[in-house]
């Protein structure tokens, strides 16, 4: 390749819209490039490490079809996807990785190759707190060596205190302004690609939300956990991020109040829907400590807010406001 070659690559790439399923339908605008040296590569395989909540190890999964979609090759052909757990007590150990080079067809001195990467790998895996290392695509090359030409690398949130040369690395512009936006109130958000706006106090209580609105035929627009001591203020930022979405339709607060209680809440719902002049349908929830307190308020508030009798009244109502069966 010449350098008119690779100058044409960099304006053909540099600032597109690069549309994956990491990145949703909305895709991230491409305002970085790494160039590499190029690589006569003999083969491309798949390799990364997660946690297997199922067996509760870390797990190195692989495959003979890298570069390619893995979840596709996952869905569509599971018996290509190699896995191996990793005893907590003695970590990877070499014979793994010759059992796992003799499952890939490798042979010789690239074996030998693959278990120093594996060594390289599983030590920064446990060494940077993370929760997915993925390589795709690890090739082989035709002199007889093992490299990563491209990786993706999760970070455990709760583990970065350790870390603050990769907070230093952090780029606002690669996320979503939501999403930093709930950060700075503590507020545990993952936008989707629904219409209806979910706000809930518990991460388990929030994913029953989600599943119950699908169930009856509606689609979140994003998972918000506002923890068991949300303030007026903090209720105020979660709808104001909720609604930042043009895509929402519906909201629907769902709360227990146990150590947060539902008067307070009401309290905040109330304050939240007058300061941003809410103008989509809201339906409320309310279950627990003072609940009876917490309706009367929103009943004798004035407001446009729908209470429900309990989950799956108040995911019918939601699904109705935002349109019916999606």
């Amino acid at each position: 390749k010449t350098r008119d070659d690779a100058e044409a690559a960099v304006k053909k790439i540099f600032g597109m819209q690069l549309v994956t399923p990491q990145t949703g339908p909305e895709g991230k605008k491409v305002q970085r490039l790494l160039v590499e040296q190029g690589l006569a590569i003999e083969h491309e395989y798949y390799l990364g490490m997660l946690l297997d909540r199922a067996t509760g190890r870390v797990t190195v999964m692989a495959s003979t079809e890298g570069g390619m979609d893995i979840e596709e090759v996952a869905a569509k052909h599971p018996e290509k996807i190699l896995k191996q757990a990793i005893d907590p007590a003695t970590g990877w150990q070499d014979w793994q990785s010759r059992v796992l080079g003799k499952q890939l067809g490798l042979s010789g001195k690239v074996t030998n190759e693959l278990a120093k990467f594996m060594r390289s790998l599983t030590r920064a895996y446990e060494d940077l707190d993370c929760s997915l290392l993925e390589i795709n695509p690890l090739v082989t090359t035709k002199d007889g060596k093992v490299l990563a030409l491209d990786a993706k690398i999760n970070f455990d949130d709760n583990a970065l205190y350790r870390h603050p040369e990769l907070e230093e690395m952090r780029d606002p512009n690669e996320e979503d302004a939501s999403e930093l936006e709930a950060k700075k109130w503590d507020l545990s958000y993952i936008a989707l690609e629904g219409n209806i706006g979910c706000m809930v106090n518990g991460a388990g209580l929030a994913m029953s939300t989600m599943d119950i609105i699908k169930f009856y035929g509606g689609q979140p627009a994003n998972f918000l956990d506002v923890g068991g001591g949300a303030t007026a203020e903090k209720v105020t930022a979660a709808f104001k991020i909720i609604t930042s979405s043009p895509d929402v339709k519906a909201i629907f607060v769902n709360i227990f109040g146990g150590i947060m209680k539902c008067d307070t809440i009401a309290a905040g719902v109330i304050a939240a829907v007058k300061e941003t002049g809410l103008k989509v349908p809201l339906v409320v929830r309310l279950e627990g400590t003072n609940v009876e307190l917490g309706k009367k308020m929103l009943a004798e508030s004035g407001l446009n807010i729908t209470s429900a009798a309990d989950m799956a009244d108040g995911a019918q109502k939601v699904v109705a406001a935002a349109g019916g069966k999606k």
